[in-house]
C-alpha cells in the first residue's frame, strides 16, 4: 500500500520552524496500529490522519505521537486543514468539521492565517507534589493541575528560556507533561515551553493544545481574553489566542516543506 504523506510546519511561515507534523489524507481505513506505527516511523511530535465522513465538509481527525493516540493536538489540526486547503480538497475561507476524540473542532483559512475553534481547557490552581518551590533551579511563582498536565508559572520569560530539565524526572513526576510559562517580553503577552516525555516527546517545538489550557490559567491570573504567545523552543512559534466563553479561538500560520508517499 502507498500512502501519500506531507510534513507540514505549523504556528510559522518559515520553513525549518514551528512545528512539524505529518498529514496523510486517508482513502482507504487504516486499524490503529497502522497509524501508530506510521507515526513511529515519521518520528515527529504528531502524525495525523484525515479521513472523510458522510457529509462533504466534514472529517476524521485522529492524531498520533510516536508512543500513542493524543485526545488533542493543535499544531497537527492546523497542519491538516492548511494541507487541505492547499491540496484543493477544501475551498479557501470554508470551515472544516473536524470529529475529533475532543468532539467537533472548525478551522477555517482567512488569508495567509488559520483560525481554529478549540475547547478551552480548565485548570486549577494547586501546588505539585514535587516540584513546590523551584523547576530545575528557577523559582515557581505559581502551578496549576488541568487533565494529565501541570502549567508551572516561572518568574519571567528568561527563565522560561533558560530551563533545562531533567527529562527523567519530568517523567517520573507527570502523567503526560509538563507546561511552563511567563509573563512575555516585547510584543508578546506570554511565553512558554511544553515538556511531554511521557507522550514520547521531550520537548513539544510548539503546542496549540497547552495554550487551550494557557489561555484559560492566564485569564484567571491577568482577566485578558486576548494573548499574543511564543513557544520559546529551539524552533519556537507564535499563536494568537481569544477566549469566547468556554473556546479558544488560536490563530496561526502554516508552510508545507515535504511531500511523498509511505509504503508499507
Amino acid at each position: 500500500m502507498k500512502l501519500p504523506i506531507v510534513t507540514i510546519d505549523a504556528f510559522t511561515k518559515k520553513p525549518f520552524s514551528g512545528n512539524p507534523a505529518a498529514v496523510c489524507l486517508l482513502e482507504n481505513e487504516l486499524s490503529s496500529d497502522q497509524m501508530q506505527m506510521i507515526a513511529i516511523e515519521m518520528n515527529l511530535s504528531e502524525t495525523a490522519f484525515v479521513s472523510r465522513t458522510a457529509e462533504d465538509d466534514s472529517f476524521g481527525l485522529r492524531w498520533f505521537t510516536p508512543a500513542a493516540e493524543v485526545d488533542l493536538c493543535g499544531h497537527a489540526t492546523l497542519a491538516s486543514a492548511y494541507w487541505m486547503v492547499e491540496s484543493g480538497l477544501v475551498k479557501a475561507g470554508k470551515i472544516i468539521r473536524f470529529q475529533t476524540r475532543s468532539g467537533e473542532l472548525r478551522v477555517k483559512s482567512d488569508g495567509d492565517w488559520m483560525e481554529m475553534d478549540f475547547p478551552l481547557l480548565p485548570t486549577q490552581i494547586e501546588t505539585h507534589p514535587v516540584f513546590k518551590k523551584d523547576f530545575f533551579g528557577f523559582p515557581i511563582k505559581s502551578a496549576a493541575k488541568l487533565r494529565s498536565n501541570w502549567i508551572i508559572e516561572l518568574e519571567n520569560a528568561e527563565a522560561v528560556e533558560s530551563c533545562s530539565p531533567d527529562f527523567t524526572l519530568v517523567k517520573k513526576h507527570s502523567e503526560e507533561g509538563i507546561i511552563i510559562t511567563a509573563s512575555g517580553k516585547d510584543s508578546f503577552d506570554i511565553y512558554s515551553r511544553y515538556f511531554a516525555p511521557n507522550l514520547g516527546i521531550d520537548e513539544d517545538p510548539v503546542t496549540g493544545f497547552a495554550h487551550c489550557a494557557l489561555m484559560d490559567f492566564w485569564f484567571q491570573g491577568i482577566g485578558k481574553i486576548s494573548l499574543k504567545g511564543y513557544q520559546a523552543s529551539k524552533r519556537g512559534g507564535v499563536l494568537y489566542l481569544e477566549k469566547r466563553e468556554d473556546r479558544v479561538i488560536l490563530r496561526g500560520q502554516a508552510v508545507k516543506v515535504l511531500s511523498g508517499e509511505i509504503e508499507f
